[in-house]
């Protein structure tokens, strides 16, 4: 959530931008800059941009999962030997004794 603290104008923003980059590292939150009133650009940290994206790459695989299980038990899918024999026939892989 937007606090309206976070809420800045890009003229601002570039006047002060040691003070912006010292309160967006403490304090995590993202900072909203505007131009001529209206929101503009979102600007956070190195920290909590990396945060942000490891916790939306994790929910991506959490629903990866869970779709891949209610496949499963809907009796979709086929057994993985016949997956991998599959693969290796489409890419010329042999098969190794």
């Amino acid at each position: 959530m937007i606090r309206t603290e976070d809420i800045h104008s890009l003229s601002d923003f570039q006047r002060n931008a040691k003070a912006h980059v010292a309160r967006l590292k403490k304090t995590g939150h993202p900072e909203v800059l505007t131009v001529n009133g209206m929101a503009e650009l979102v600007v956070l940290s190195a920290d909590a941009f990396q945060e942000l994206a490891d916790k939306a790459e994790r929910g991506e695989a959490v629903e990866g999962i869970r779709r891949g299980l209610a496949e499963a038990q809907a009796g979709k899918g086929r057994p993985v030997k016949q997956a991998l024999d599959a693969i290796r026939a489409k890419h010329r892989i042999p098969k190794i004794s």
